[in-house]
């Protein structure tokens, strides 16, 4: 009863949101907001031009349809919370919800790196092992894939919620970040965080660390197969159908160690910047990374849109 007691001494946190100034939450209101919109409008077209182009039903684009609507999802736990609070007086968030908006977040976020290291290992089947692509690529391969890929990180983000319900907060309850991130809030825990960093530093930095090593060794294989290829147009070819994947991989891996690989006492502001990245701005450039560099989806793209004007 007293731990009851202790937890709920903290019933509502105060995100104090990317600045403190009341005269930056309209610009900044209508700036998320056109973020928001672009990213789902964006994901949504990613995912009918896949559904409606049958030349778009393979195993990359059956992948990519999952990203996109992870994504619309993963944007949806941080960003409509963001825009409340840039026109609110009050930006308090109840501690349930906090825990939920975390679970979330961490549940897609961590979907999101699965489904790149699926990808990635798409991209290296396709390339290296060529004559057999059909056959390992499989839709049975690629269902188990995705299954894999949305429920294992559940399983990862419970056990944090569960350790961070554990804790204390009895001091201040002011989060310095936009969402319910795991360490702002272990900075405003009183009680011993030592379990929870631990878990942080080693479940958490294999979870996040495996995926990134299968997708580095997906593109050193990759590299390797490419450069034997004799023909410059060959190569430019091999390397094409991985530029996309590549620099989305580049962006969402790049600020999220940027922001968790750093001890937990120097969380500052820029590391809120750079989780800007990672949670908001990759799920919004993703479409125009995958649409832009890619002849096939913007094929796609342009028969969908002729069926809608007619």
């Amino acid at each position: 009863m007293e731990r009851l007691n202790q937890t709920s001494s903290v019933s509502e946190f105060i995100l104090l949101g990317l600045s403190s100034r009341p005269e930056d939450q309209k610009p900044l209101f209508i700036l998320f907001l056109i973020i928001y919109l672009v990213t789902i409008t964006g994901n949504v077209l990613i995912i009918l031009a896949i559904h409606a182009d049958p030349q778009l039903h393979t195993p990359m684009y059956f992948f990519l349809s999952f990203l996109s609507f992870i994504d619309i999802w993963y944007t949806t736990t941080i960003v409509p919370r963001m825009l409340v609070n840039f026109l609110s007086e009050k930006k308090t968030i109840s501690y349930a919800g906090c825990l939920t908006q975390m679970y979330f977040t961490y549940a897609l976020g961590n979907t999101d790196s699965y489904l790149l290291a699926a990808m990635a290992y798409d991209r290296y089947v396709a390339i290296c092992d060529p004559f057999h692509y059909v056959t390992i690529m499989s839709y049975h391969t690629c269902v188990l894939l995705v299954a894999f890929s949305c429920s294992l990180p559940h399983f990862h983000s419970l056990l944090h919620i569960l350790l961070l319900n554990q804790l204390t907060f009895c001091n201040s309850n002011v989060v310095h970040h936009f969402f319910c991130d795991i360490n702002p809030l272990l900075k405003l825990s009183c009680s011993s965080i030592f379990v929870n960093d631990l878990i942080i530093k080693t479940e958490g930095l294999v979870f996040w660390v495996t995926p990134f090593l299968c997708i580095v060794f997906s593109y050193v294989r990759i590299l390797i197969a490419v450069l034997k290829i004799p023909s410059a147009a060959g190569k430019r070819k091999a390397f094409s159908t991985c530029g996309s994947h590549f620099t989305v991989v580049i962006l969402f891996y790049g600020s999220i160690f940027y922001v968790y690989l750093q001890p937990l006492s120097s969380y500052t502001v820029r590391d809120r910047v750079a989780t800007l990245v990672y949670t908001v701005l990759s799920s919004m450039l993703n479409p125009f990374i995958y649409s832009l560099r890619n002849k096939d989806m913007k094929r796609g793209l342009r028969k969908l849109m002729g069926r809608r004007k007619s």
